[in-house]
């Protein structure tokens, strides 16, 4: 093995030589759009692996090599990486970890170096980090993120958000089972060979694709039966990711309930707005106030075109990022952005406008801003919409999944004592 270069801090630097051998690990979070935006980077030369190692076993790594107050998403993360590297499937000298950083004070930012010290207690020190990241926080030789990746993975979210967004609504009431399963796998190999061949992510092919994808999603025969609608909401990685929720999509499901989870969209364009504000209000740099503001603005170009195309189907959706900032007038201040910050409250209160008034909230252990913004928030918002009927539930190594599952169930029990007869 050559001589692992690195920089004055010490850090492992990720080389254009490794890209060529090295194999590299992804917590998955969004199946659809992970699956996606994995054969984008596969496209490009990367050899990129989902993980969706969970179990007990990779919690208690996670609690072994990382600080016990440490938030709940990133032990989780930091054990299913220690998983990987301890399970003999991958050379661990040939091997890097990929984790994204928002830029912003929450995990997302701060815990790629606790992972670091983990990685050297645990002996993997020689395991480079690659941090995916859009505000330049670190750099690596062999790991790019190029104008075409960027549309790539852009529309890669777009897709997936929509496919996510049908899928919810046709799975529940499916004649014959599996035919939303089956959609969402040709859909993933189709757009991923559109990229391939370097279409599907122009704002045209976008619009005809939009419309193909509700057409086939439309053509699917439905039950016509009146379920309970249940939204799902909370700190992202525990809000999506079926490890660290204990497949709650599924439980609801199983409850015979139609789920509706927000798009990833949104909160990308949250994180995106606050770059622009953080400009407007202290200052920085122009050049990346201008970076964010265009880029926003192309998002929301691309969200109108998908809003567009749902309005015109029978499926129901969510209101734009922008009208979601009135929603929380005079329940939180716009400058509320760690973690989901402003946002995480608006997302609720959507819900409950759009017919979906009983919520789970998912709160991670270590998650202050969640648990302001969440549960912090429910009182007040149930005050403002009397048919509002939230649970906030609460996710960390020590908290049992009947526990969790039993606080649903009552919140269920309300919620089908207001169903038509």
């Amino acid at each position: 093995m050559s001589e692992l270069k690195r920089d004055k801090n010490g850090r492992i630097l990720f080389t254009k030589e490794m890209k060529k051998e090295y194999t590299i690990l992804v917590p998955d979070m969004l199946p659809i759009h992970f699956n996606i935006m994995k054969n984008v980077f596969t496209h490009a030369g990367y050899k990129i692996e989902l993980l969706d190692n969970d179990g007990p076993k990779v919690k208690q790594l996670g609690l072994k090599y990382m600080h016990n107050d440490i938030c709940y998403p990133a032990l989780l993360v930091a054990g299913q990486f220690l998983d990987a590297l301890e399970s003999g499937k991958y050379d661990v000298n040939k091997t890097a970890l990929m984790i994204m950083q928002t830029g912003g004070g929450c995990r997302a930012s701060n815990y790629i170096h606790l992972l670091r010290k983990a990685l050297t207690k645990a002996g993997y020190d020689n395991v480079p980090i690659i941090s995916f990241n859009l505000s330049g926080l670190e750099k690596n030789s062999g790991f790019k993120l190029t104008l075409p990746i960027v549309r790539r993975l852009l529309a890669g979210v777009i897709y997936g958000d929509l496919i996510m967004l049908l899928s919810n609504q046709t799975r529940p009431y499916e004649v014959k089972k599996g035919d939303s399963d089956r959609l969402i796998k040709k859909w993933t190999h189709e757009l991923s060979n559109q990229f391939i061949a370097s279409k599907g992510y122009s704002f045209s092919q976008m619009k005809s694709n939009f419309e193909k994808v509700i057409q086939s999603f439309s053509a699917i025969p439905l039950k016509k039966e009146i379920k309970t609608k249940v939204g799902v909401v909370g700190e992202i990685y525990v809000k999506y990711a079926r490890f660290a929720n204990n497949s709650l999509e599924k439980f609801l499901a199983d409850e015979d309930c139609e789920v509706m989870v927000p798009g990833l969209l949104g909160f990308l364009m949250f994180k995106v707005d606050a770059r622009v504000q953080d400009f407007l209000i202290y200052g920085g740099s122009r050049l990346k106030y201008t970076a964010a503001k265009t880029l926003l603005g192309y998002l929301e170009k691309i969200e109108r075109a998908f809003m567009e195309a749902v309005d015109k189907s029978r499926f129901t959706q969510l209101s734009s990022y922008n009208d979601t900032k009135p929603l929380v007038n005079g329940l939180i201040g716009l400058g509320n952005r760690m973690g989901e910050g402003w946002f995480l409250p608006a997302e609720m209160i959507e819900l409950v406008k759009h017919g979906y008034d009983n919520i789970v909230c998912t709160q991670p252990f270590g998650c202050l801003p969640t648990h302001i913004c969440g549960k912090g928030m429910v009182h007040k918002i149930k005050s403002m919409y009397p048919a509002a009927n939230i649970v906030p539930v609460d996710y960390d190594t020590g908290a049992t999944k009947v526990n969790q599952e039993n606080r649903i169930k009552l919140m269920l029990s309300v919620a089908r004592e207001k169903l038509p007869v």
